[in-house]
């Protein structure tokens, strides 16, 4: 993947706003289930919102890292415990502006 222009980022954080997140990260933290369904999530929807419920914050942000190397998603943002994850589709359905 690619590296995201911050035009790009805004126009996917303007559109991942009114997501709600569909993979949770609880209690038992980064497991392969968590990293597979959110594998199948990206591939369904190409972006993706993860709420990641792991105190502290530094092992917080480490899981979202995790995720977005090990799915080949990219982190386009992160606020408190929610993450937003790109990954385009080989059939795209969001049309990124120009770099």
């Amino acid at each position: 993947m690619t590296t995201l222009s911050m035009k790009q980022r805004k126009h996917l954080r303007r559109l991942a706003h009114p997501l709600q997140p569909l993979v949770i990260v609880g209690n038992a933290g980064l497991t392969e289930g968590v990293i597979a369904e959110l594998d199948r999530a990206l591939g369904d929807h190409e972006l993706v919102k993860v709420s990641a419920r792991i105190e502290p914050r530094t092992e917080r942000e480490s899981a979202l890292g995790q995720l977005a190397l090990r799915t080949g998603a990219e982190l386009v943002q992160r606020i408190g415990k929610v993450g937003v994850f790109y990954r385009p589709r080989p059939l795209p359905r969001i049309v990124l502006p120009e770099a």
